[in-house]
């Protein structure tokens, strides 16, 4: 039973609290009373779809059952301890995710969310290397502290600079936006980029890289899924001069591309893994780093220099170890796999049908929609990092008035839902985007 309603919540909250990534002023949440499945209500009564999975984190949807039992069954044996005890959960989910993992990974360290797991990822790979510089991509989102603002890429790092030492950018396999060269083929324009890269590496100094670390498919700047070849490629780079291979699978791993990690699908093993988001789909906030069997080993004679105060919280664990054994029963990859397809036919149909659609991308439930002014010269609806008509907003906007929910970035619209969504539901939300995207197309 609720003590406030909606408008004192909204009120008390804009009052009290910073809002991240806003400009406090003008903010507006919407205040959520209840939520079940795909779909959340307001105080008034109002349905909303969550079709971002609420920052592409809550994969099975809200009040999972199993999930909530599991958190109250921990909860009344204990709630927390600190890092040197034993706990239950987090043995048995330490051997879930390594279990799920390559056979080359040996260990995992457990960490609070996604940001804390790359700043330990590129830690270690510091330590074990004896290296200094970490590269990452420029269309890149790795957190907002300040080791995984420096590993990121895009503007969200600039607030950060000058930065720490170390961090080299590189250029994306970005085959929409390549303004040189039309490509024949996926493989050529995967050895294209792997030359790139390994070129640049050469240029810094192949023996002062620690790691090369790649959201597996880039989330947050455009759902950028690399050519077949290219992280084969990079696997090689790394092998050819002892660099770390780091995948970043907050966003894309625990079944969001329809395999169980993005990395899968192209058959390529890292030595480090970061994971966040999908471990308990947010229900408790966790994440994690997986680490190589050679790795682990390093650190059983020479001091790991990682330490949070919430590392492997219990309750964490607890709602990890429920939500991995929910993957499975509830038969997620299949659903992610068949409802996938059907949102892939649905994004082709509106590239063809828009003209303001210049891309669709898409892997399992995993997509993004690039706006552009003009599908000729591939301008985007909206300059790269800047948006000083509040464009995308109003798209969003208008969608949130259908209650379709999600979020945009740069020129990109996201639809990355709850991987229990249905076929029917998933082609009745996409009709409200098709029906936007006519009245943007009546504007460009």
């Amino acid at each position: 039973m609720s003590i406030m309603n909606g408008n004192e919540i909204k009120e008390m909250q804009k009052t009290y609290n910073l809002q991240s990534w806003s400009k406090q002023r003008g903010i507006n949440p919407i205040p959520i009373e209840k939520a079940d499945g795909i779909y959340m209500w307001d105080f008034d009564g109002n349905r909303y779809s969550d079709m971002s999975s609420q920052l592409v984190n809550l994969n099975v949807g809200h009040n999972c059952r199993p999930i909530i039992e599991a958190i109250k069954e921990q909860a009344e044996k204990y709630c927390y301890l600190s890092p040197s005890y034993g706990s239950e959960p987090r043995a048995e989910l330490a051997k879930m995710v390594i279990d799920l993992m390559p056979d080359n990974m040996g260990k995992v360290f457990f960490t609070n969310g996604g940001a804390d797991a790359n700043e330990n990822a590129i830690k270690m790979a510091r330590m074990y290397t004896g290296r200094n510089k970490v590269f990452s991509r420029y269309r890149s989102y790795h957190g907002s502290t300040f080791g995984a603002g420096n590993l990121t890429g895009e503007p969200r790092r600039y607030p950060l600079e000058p930065g720490i030492p170390g961090f080299v950018h590189f250029f994306d396999p970005y085959v929409y936006r390549e303004p040189v060269i039309k490509f024949e083929s996926e493989k050529q324009a995967a050895e294209y980029y792997v030359a790139k890269l390994r070129e640049q590496v050469i240029y810094e100094g192949p023996d002062s890289v620690a790691a090369i670390v790649m959201e597996t498919i880039t989330g947050s700047n455009g759902v950028i899924i690399p050519p077949d070849g290219y992280l084969q490629g990079v696997r090689k780079i790394c092998d050819e001069f002892g660099i770390m291979m780091i995948c970043d699978e907050v966003m894309a791993g625990w079944g969001r591309t329809g395999k169980m990690f993005a990395f899968e699908n192209f058959g390529v093993k890292p030595d480090i893994v970061s994971f966040a988001k999908g471990v308990t789909c947010g229900y408790v906030q966790l994440g994690g780093v997986a680490v190589s069997k050679e790795i682990a080993a390093y650190f059983d004679d020479h001091l790991l220099s990682c330490g949070l105060t919430y590392s492997a919280h219990p309750l964490a664990c607890a709602a990890g170890v429920a939500c991995v054994n929910y993957y499975k029963e509830a038969n997620i990859l299949e659903n992610v796999n068949k409802v996938g397809k059907v949102l892939g036919e649905i994004l082709e149909e509106l590239k063809a049908k828009h003209a303001c659609v210049g891309d669709v991308r898409y892997i399992g439930l995993f997509s993004s929609i690039e706006l552009v002014k003009d599908k000729a010269t591939k301008e985007p609806l909206v300059p790269y990092g800047k948006d000083p008509e509040g464009r995308m907003g109003k798209i969003i906007g208008a969608l949130k008035s259908k209650g379709f929910m999600t979020y945009s970035h740069e020129n990109m619209i996201f639809v990355s839902p709850p991987l229990i969504i249905t076929e029917a539901q998933i082609r009745e939300e996409m009709t409200k985007v098709d029906e936007v995207l006519s009245t943007v197309d009546a504007e460009i």
